[in-house]
């Protein structure tokens, strides 16, 4: 979300603010860490950046993000509002959810005209994306980049589903050392498995999530790096670590470098938005045919 110039700036607004804020979809701040243009917390359902007249906020589980983005649209007046985008993810268990996409978009739309989109087919992993549907015109460098992986595969997803984990070992095996060099990280190891991650450097963010249980495993990065014509190898580092079944990559004006040797692309879109960002999206399938496990329903 952004706002204008003469809207407060949204770092001055302080932490106690931001804690209200995801409070309202059931969250709550574990952690933080700042630098000179950005805050960057830590939830207990996934992460929350806020930089000086815009902010990105990413949920999981059955957290109810509407009610966040709602409650900040009527604090605001409605012309200090540049650019609202509303994205949600099919969930593997819908029906533990509070609320349906269209059931958001609904209250949405008592605040502000937008346009929904569905990227993907319904038979598989899809996304729905909901913008205000005003002229804007974002920065040069204003770039988002995500990353969706299913069914992890390997040694390092294993880890990642064994006992007693710890912070470090997830850092070096995702060798985030050398795909975001210079970064602060701020981490958390959930129990008995699970692992967020949020990553600072200057103005740019990263943020990783992990769910890796086996019959449902789901991985999500997303960054404001250019991907495209620097930290151009992160992605296929990323999925080379953890072999994923299957990914999406969704990107606002940026065009993703993706060597996928071992998938295949079977669904691609690029959609100009009427709020001035154009919209990618790719999801790729593994080749190889593998025999799968039936899993035994309680």
């Amino acid at each position: 979300m952004v706002v204008a110039d003469n809207a407060p700036s949204l770092r001055s607004l302080g932490q106690p603010f931001w804690e209200k804020m995801v409070a309202k979809c059931n969250a709550t701040i574990l952690s933080s860490i700042s630098n000179e243009k950005c805050d960057a917390y830590l939830l207990s359902e996934s992460s929350l950046f806020v930089w000086e007249h815009h902010f990105v906020m990413l949920t999981c589980g059955t957290t109810t993000l509407v009610e966040s983005v709602k409650t900040f649209m009527d604090i605001f007046e409605k012309e200090q509002i540049l650019s609202v985008i509303f994205q949600r993810k099919n969930e593997y268990q819908s029906h533990l959810q509070k609320s349906s996409f269209a059931e958001d978009i609904s209250a949405l739309q008592k605040r502000m005209s937008g346009v929904a989109y569905q990227l993907g087919n319904l038979d598989t992993h899809h996304n729905y994306i909901y913008h205000l549907d005003k002229p804007y015109v974002p920065d040069d460098n204003d770039y988002t980049y995500e990353l969706l992986m299913y069914h992890i595969q390997g040694p390092v997803a294993n880890y990642l589903r064994s006992e007693e984990q710890d912070a470090q070992t997830i850092r070096t095996l995702m060798n985030f050392e050398e795909i975001l060099p210079g970064f602060e990280i701020n981490d958390f190891v959930f129990e008995p498995f699970g692992y967020s991650m949020n990553a600072l450097k200057e103005g740019f963010y990263a943020t990783m999530h992990i769910t890796p249980q086996e019959e449902s495993s789901y991985v999500s990065f997303e960054t404001n790096l250019d991907l495209a014509n620097e930290h151009t190898e992160i992605f296929n580092k990323l999925i080379s670590i953890l072999q994923p079944g299957s990914f999406d990559i969704i990107s606002f004006n940026g065009i993703p470098n993706v060597e996928a040797q071992n998938h295949l692309l079977m669904n691609q879109v690029n959609e100009p938005l009427s709020c001035g960002y154009t919209m990618r999206f790719y999801e790729y399938m593994q080749k190889q045919e593998k025999a799968l496990r039936a899993y035994k329903l309680k």
